[in-house]
């Protein structure tokens, strides 16, 4: 029998793990029966994903974004240091992590944001900044998670959470009836 499983993005900063916040948050993920989204890159995307994976049992899989950067040859060439080793299912795409939700074009950020069902957003910089810009445009069910270095009213405007388990609370709540623990 088919069964389709939501998948849930973790945006957050690519040079902080943040450990004390994404360990624990991977692994209650992987309780959740859900895929795990991610940049495929470090910081918070490899803290999370290792976590996520390392937890038994479970039934979703780590999904990677893979960024890559356009060659003069017309190729694209994977960045180093993506996929963290964590990935179990790396998509490869043709757009790089330079541009604004401003600027034309598209993004990585774009496939993170339009892939995930529900969205995380733990801090970060301005991918993270970006990909929080795009779950509002998508209209994306999105919470902060952790200490946010953003505009008072968008912390206001948005579930914002302390814990893991607040989090993870908040998650359930959004997930289809069928999929609910």
């Amino acid at each position: 029998m088919f069964e389709k499983r939501p998948i849930v993005g973790v945006m957050g900063s690519h040079e902080n793990g943040r450990d004390e916040l994404a360990a624990p948050l991977g692994r209650a993920l992987a309780g959740l029966g859900v895929h795990l989204l991610t940049g495929a890159g470090e910081g918070v995307m490899t803290t999370v994903s290792r976590a996520f994976v390392e937890t038994a049992p479970r039934q979703g899989r780590c999904i990677g974004i893979v960024p890559t950067d356009h060659q003069p040859d017309g190729t694209f060439k994977v960045r180093q240091g993506y996929p963290n080793p964590y990935v179990e299912i790396p998509v490869f795409t043709p757009l790089s992590v330079n541009r604004t939700i401003d600027t034309p074009g598209l993004t990585r950020n774009h496939v993170n944001i339009m892939t995930s069902d529900i969205i995380i957003a733990m801090p970060g910089g301005p991918g993270t900044r970006n990909e929080i810009d795009l779950a509002i445009k998508f209209q994306k069910p999105l919470c902060l998670f952790g200490p946010h270095d953003l505009p008072s009213e968008l912390i206001q405007a948005l579930p914002h959470f302390e814990t893991p388990d607040d989090a993870v609370d908040w998650v359930k709540s959004h997930l289809p009836a069928e999929n609910r623990p």
